[in-house]
């Protein structure tokens, strides 16, 4: 199997502010990240790419033409969970047949969905794609807790590889990495990239990695090597401009922060609001501040 390991951008996607996808912005942006943000992957049409507010032929292309911008250069993930199992198999194979190293998939979520349902969830996407399966752990948005045992379960597919763990549970993720010590555990945290370096993580994915890939390997690499007080120093670094990121909006200011570097990095789809324009001052001082 490719070795998926490192940083992955969470791909942000550009919309005009119709909500059409702004195809060479979005080539623009998978271009930045490979050429400038030397990402070791992207995550592709995940929360940051503002995927549940899309349509299924708007995610294709997305995938599409990810693809043809960064051929095999680096890793790519396709995150295919949707609500309609019937859209995330026929996006599931769609990203298959282009060529994506492998699927994830968030849980399905809003309804109170059990267990075995779940399982069927991930089971059915797995067979009907016949490709391998990062399981989209994020509790926070989802309100689905997956215990030890049933992650155990899960992880009995030999087509289930790993999990993006978006939780701030390090107890839970110490048990995770010691019993699970094969499976690729991603970090969905930005804010907490040190704490999870140390607890054994084989990667992160972050939407802040669009503008702050290159601080984040050198913080995970540092991390990895035990080398804790420089890889926190870089983390106080990375956290400032975090923190004034989620202050201003989280995905409005990404995106603004790419336009500020000149890439068309376009507007969020409604309902989201757009960028305070009031704050741009205060926008680009934290930009030449931080070299962003």
């Amino acid at each position: 199997m490719k070795d998926l390991k490192g940083i992955y951008s969470a791909l942000v996607a550009p919309f005009d502010k119709e909500g059409n996808l702004i195809e060479e912005g979005l080539r623009e942006i998978v271009k930045y990240n490979i050429e400038v943000n030397k990402v070791d992957g992207l995550y592709v049409n995940g929360s940051s790419g503002e995927n549940f507010l899309i349509d299924t032929e708007t995610k294709k292309r997305i995938f599409k033409i990810t693809k043809e911008v960064a051929k095999d250069k680096i890793n790519l993930i396709a995150q295919v969970g949707s609500l309609d199992l019937n859209e995330a198999c026929e996006l599931g194979k769609y990203a298959t047949k282009l060529g994506y190293d492998s699927l994830s998939a968030v849980t399905p979520f809003y309804y109170p969905f059990s267990f075995e349902e779940i399982k069927e969830y991930y089971k059915t996407i797995i067979k009907e794609t016949n490709n391998n399966m990062i399981i989209y752990y994020i509790p926070v948005l989802t309100g689905v807790k997956i215990s030890m045992d049933e992650f155990s379960e899960l992880l009995s597919d030999e087509k289930i590889i790993g999990v993006k763990y978006t939780a701030a549970d390090f107890y839970q993720l110490e048990r995770f990495r010691k019993r699970f010590p094969d499976t690729l555990i991603f970090s969905g945290f930005d804010e907490m990239l040190v704490q999870a370096g140390i607890s054994g993580v084989d990667g992160a994915i972050g939407s802040t990695y669009n503008i702050q890939g290159s601080l984040a390997k050198e913080i995970f690499t540092l991390a990895k090597k035990g080398e804790v007080e420089k890889a926190y120093n870089l983390q106080h670094k990375a956290n400032d401009v975090i923190e004034k990121i989620l202050q201003l909006g989280l995905y409005q200011t990404i995106k603004k922060i790419l336009k500020i570097k000149g890439l068309n990095a376009g507007y969020c789809k409604k309902p989201m609001r757009q960028f305070d324009e009031n704050k741009l001052d205060e926008l680009k001082k934290l930009v030449k501040d931080y070299n962003l």
